[in-house]
């Protein structure tokens, strides 16, 4: 949507593309924008034997910029959408006007909380009682805000993954999503030369405020900016601000390069 210098988003789970129905037409006022649905994710196709994995999704990404004509686009990351993009980046070998990364997975530890259950019990997870199904997922949503959704807005990131098919869409995809995919590409973070924006709610219980000082302390040329009384869903909790810092224009790093 719209027209100028493109600009991509990348959600992360479990989410889709809905959680940029407020940012998207904002950003599409003076750029031209792109949004979609990771594979499983959404509205896009869920099945057995599909590989969801981060590097699935980074090599995807990177046919989709190419399937647009985007050479050197920028790129707002979220959540597992910034492993999808570094890994796009630094091993998928695609090219970046710039990068913007808020509230993401991106290295070190993170497996922990509902990541690492459904890791070690995932056939556990896939078979709940749907209701007992839905609560969980409900839960895990309403942990990533801190000022709670607008009425309609929780039913709309639920209907996904709910009834069979769903269910079993949500724990493919989180069973599969894991460090290793990330650690392949830790040791080339500090190589990276466009510039890099780093946003953070501070109440962030998912990806607490540590992981973005751990990725400030591999990207040190990065902008950092903490978003006070928000937590992992800046989209949700506050939207004017992440706004505000998405069109406020980037400072070029000293060197040039990747």
């Amino acid at each position: 949507m719209g027209s100028g210098d493109p600009v991509v988003l990348v959600h992360g789970t479990p989410y889709s593309s809905f959680l940029w129905r407020d940012i998207a037409p904002a950003l599409a006022l003076t750029r031209r924008v792109f949004v979609f649905d990771h594979l499983g994710f959404g509205q896009s196709d869920q099945r057995e034997g599909q590989d969801l994995s981060l590097a699935a999704h980074a090599r995807n990404f990177s046919r989709l910029l190419e399937h647009w004509g985007l050479s050197r686009p920028s790129v707002v990351a979220h959540d597992i959408g910034g492993a999808v993009t570094l890994r796009t980046l630094l091993l998928e070998g695609a090219g970046f006007g710039d990068l913007t990364l808020f509230d993401v997975v991106s290295g070190g530890q993170w497996e922990r909380g509902l990541f690492q259950l459904i890791l070690q019990q995932a056939e556990v997870f896939d078979r709940l009682p749907n209701y007992a199904h839905e609560a969980l997922v409900a839960s895990h949503l309403r942990h990533a805000t801190h000022v709670g959704f607008r009425p309609g807005v929780l039913d709309a990131f639920l209907a996904p993954w709910r009834g069979v098919e769903g269910q079993a869409a949500f724990y493919r995809q989180y069973s599969q999503i894991k460090e290793v995919d990330t650690a392949e590409y830790e040791h080339l973070l500090g190589e990276i030369s466009l510039p890099v924006r780093l946003i953070w709610g501070r109440e962030d219980r998912i990806l607490p405020p540590q992981y973005a000082e751990w990725l400030h302390g591999k990207i040190l040329h990065a902008e950092l900016h903490w978003i006070e009384g928000a937590g992992h869903l800046l989209q949700e909790d506050a939207p004017a601000q992440l706004i505000a810092h998405l069109t406020a224009k980037l400072a070029a790093p000293e060197r040039t390069g990747r």
